[in-house]
């Protein structure tokens, strides 16, 4: 079996979702941490044997002899998943899980994540002016993301199926930490029931 080390910074909900996938999974995940305030992912030393665009999270896969790393959250949550329940065997289904990641990535990130990141980790006071004026425009398409999330699970308990899928850990990841970007969780009672029975699930892990 091959082993697993996970470079991230704890902080980061991207890392956090392959943290939370292997650990629904039974899967031992180690660590290797960095801080992205202070560029340690921008080092010659990282852009060389991690990852060259300088980013994280990146998993790194150890198997016998051979050690490859692959970057990208939702990908390296797929390939920790491939074969278990969390991808789904139908295959519309597959293809609905990977929409709500996509969605995940382009519409929910981009703006919830974005504005946690400015606002509860820089400080607003420490943002551009270019950064200042693209707060606004953040907040309306965060929380058009989170509408769109909640009229959903007002329907159904998960966003694929019967059971949790990766396009419950996609969007879990930076949804439930949402507050600390300014957006009111309160306003969406479907989201507040689903984060609720995420966080009831065996082998749950919390955000460090």
């Amino acid at each position: 079996m091959a082993d697993f080390v996970l470079h991230e910074d704890p902080r980061s909900g991207n890392c956090y979702k392959i943290k939370l996938t292997a650990a629904l999974l039974g899967l031992p995940l180690s660590t290797r941490q960095y801080d992205i305030m202070t560029g340690e992912t921008r080092t010659p030393e990282f852009l060389a044997k991690v990852n060259s665009n300088g980013r994280i999270p990146v998993l790194e896969i150890r198997d016998g002899e051979a050690t490859r790393f692959l970057p990208e959250s939702n990908a390296a949550c797929w390939y920790l998943a491939s074969g278990s329940a969390l991808i789904p065997q139908d295959r519309f289904d597959q293809a609905d899980m990977l929409r709500w990641m996509f969605f995940e990535q382009y519409n929910h990130e981009p703006n919830v994540a974005t504005l946690r990141f400015w606002l509860h980790f820089v400080g607003e006071a420490q943002l551009s002016e270019q950064q200042k004026a693209q707060v606004m425009a953040k907040r309306i398409a965060g929380c058009d993301a989170l509408s769109l999330m909640d009229g959903h699970l007002a329907k159904h308990e998960w966003f694929v199926g019967d059971s949790v899928t990766l396009a419950d850990i996609a969007l879990y990841a930076y949804t439930h930490v949402a507050e600390e970007g300014g957006f009111g969780l309160g306003d969406y009672p479907a989201i507040g029931s689903w984060l609720k029975r995420m966080e009831s699930l065996p082998n749950y892990v919390a955000m460090d």
